[in-house]
C-alpha cells in the first residue's frame, strides 16, 4: 500500500508554525483592508491615472481595498489547507513511529 507521508516529523511541525503564523496575518490584514485603514493606502494597486479618469475616487479606492481584503482571506484560506496537510503528515509521520516493518 502506497505511503501519504511525504515530509519528516520536523518539517511537518515546521509548516504547521507557519501556517498558524500566515492565518493569524492574512485574516488580520483581511479585516484591515476591508475597514479600509488609511495606513495600508501603499498596499493598494492604484495609479493616479485611476483617480484622475474617475468621478467618484474614494468609490474606486474602497473597491480596491475591498478588493485586496478578499485576496488575504483567500491566501488565508490556503494557509489553512497547507496547515491541516501538516497535520495530517504529523499523524502520519507517529504513526510509523509505532509500526513495526
Amino acid at each position: 500500500m502506497p505511503s501519504l507521508l511525504f515530509c519528516g516529523p520536523k518539517m511537518a511541525a515546521c509548516g504547521i508554525v507557519i501556517s498558524i503564523w500566515g492565518v493569524i496575518m492574512l485574516v488580520m490584514l483581511g479585516i484591515f483592508f476591508s475597514a479600509k485603514s488609511a495606513v495600508l493606502i501603499e498596499d493598494v494597486p492604484f495609479t493616479e491615472e485611476d483617480i484622475r479618469n474617475d468621478k467618484n475616487p474614494p468609490h474606486t479606492i474602497y473597491g480596491l481595498y475591498s478588493q485586496v481584503g478578499i485576496n488575504c482571506f483567500i491566501a488565508a484560506a490556503i494557509y489553512v489547507a497547507v496547515g491541516a496537510v501538516s497535520l495530517c503528515q504529523v499523524r502520519l509521520n507517529k504513526r510509523q513511529e509505532y509500526m513495526v516493518t
